[in-house]
């Protein structure tokens, strides 16, 4: 017998517009759409009141670093890897996320290579014991963040090979002087401001970073794109700065441009078909916290296509009513960022999106006002998440 619900009453955040209407959800998958506020199918008559909230698709996140500060709360400390995987998954259902690829870095850049592996493998495993108990809210995927100017990155990429999870790999380089850290003082307040290094240490260990850099970053970028290619595995560049850099994804068959630091990377990154993502905590911030191109630079350019939380689970919902509050775009397109596209990105095509044939991963959002405050001088909406279903079965 089909199991049947009916979400009435709401603000249907559809991919062109915003309509007051209904939802049918039959076994998991959304079986019909309709304006006005009831509608009535088979066994499910008035459903479920959403009392004039947004009905959105649920979040599809690409990148967030999040889990590894549940598994590493402080310096030096260790939880227990699943109690940290579902901790983190109620955080990131209760943002509205439905379908979530945790990040895990390989390749140490500061002599030490051994544990990048050991940390990305305690969490796949986490993440793997956890689905298949059937103890998460949101469908959790793995996206591997590879330092490919670290020595022991193939090998630690090659480490992954048997974990199902791994779905997006992104190729990244953070050797100061270039990229993210272009301005080398923007990674000594980074290094000493965390207590990594002393003032003193600082030059001699970019030094050795460079040099290390210069023997492997080119081989280990290429070796990874072929890997990657061979498992099916979704690639992204991180942090391309350049047209030079660019062209090199490009050419390793890159289709997502995660982070570019500047407007010439990402104007490159659209005029070769990639998929460009920026953070949401820049959006909310009003700017990069490592001084690189505002994501609202992108945004009014037309080159932005997804938002990601990076650090801040809760912040692409927010940046979404926020540009919305703000006339900067429609909440419909907004949600495009964090729904249709990163979805379409990764190849998700069963879902990101409200319409009849896809998946019910959905999320009620009440939005409410707040005052000017000095963070916020003019004001704006706070999205609060009040229900999620995952194909169809509530789970927050």
């Amino acid at each position: 017998m089909s199991r049947e619900t009916v979400l009435s009453n709401a603000r249907l955040v559809l991919a062109d517009e915003v309509v007051h209407g209904s939802v049918l959800i039959r076994d998991g998958v959304i079986a019909d759409v309709q304006a006005g506020t009831a509608l009535t199918v088979g066994t499910a008559r008035a459903g479920e009141d959403l009392e004039g909230d947004y009905l959105m698709p649920g979040l599809v996140e690409l990148h967030t670093d999040h889990l590894e500060a549940h598994i590493q709360p402080r310096p030096g400390t260790h939880w227990d890897p699943v109690p940290a995987v579902l901790a983190h998954d109620a955080q990131v259902s209760g943002a509205g996320v439905t379908t979530v690829f945790d990040a895990v870095r390989i390749g140490s850049m500061d002599g030490r290579e051994h544990d990048s592996t050991a940390l990305a493998r305690e969490i796949a495993e986490a993440i793997g014991y956890a689905a298949a108990a059937e103890m998460t809210r949101a469908e959790h995927f793995i996206h591997v963040r590879c330092e490919v100017a670290a020595p022991r990155t193939v090998s630690e990429f090659e480490s992954l090979n048997e974990v199902a999870g791994v779905r997006l790999a992104s190729l990244m380089d953070h050797t100061p002087g270039q990229r993210q850290y272009a301005n080398v003082e923007a990674f000594r307040t980074y290094m000493v401001g965390k207590g990594k290094l002393t003032d003193e240490a600082f030059l001699p260990y970019v030094d050795e970073l460079k040099k290390v850099a210069e023997v492997h970053s080119v081989p280990n970028r290429a070796e990874i794109a072929r890997l990657a290619s061979e498992r099916g595995i979704a690639l992204a560049a991180h942090d391309d700065a350049t047209v030079e850099h660019v062209d090199e994804s490009a050419g390793f068959g890159v289709l997502i441009s995660e982070f570019p630091t500047t407007r010439v990377a990402a104007q490159a990154a659209r005029e070769r078909g990639q998929l460009i993502v920026m953070g949401a905590p820049n959006i909310m911030r009003g700017g990069s916290q490592s001084g690189n191109v505002a994501a609202t630079e992108l945004l009014e350019a037309g080159l932005l296509d997804i938002l990601s939380s990076d650090y801040v689970p809760a912040s692409p919902l927010q940046a979404v009513f926020l540009l919305e509050a703000e006339g900067a775009l429609p909440l419909h397109e907004g949600a495009k960022l964090v729904a249709s596209n990163p979805a379409r990105a990764v190849g998700l095509d069963d879902r990101g999106t409200i319409e009849a044939g896809r998946r019910a991963d959905l999320v009620r959002v009440r939005a409410h006002d707040l005052p000017a405050h000095p963070k916020r001088p003019r004001g704006h909406r706070v999205p609060v998440v009040r229900a999620v279903w995952r194909e169809g079965a509530r789970v927050s």
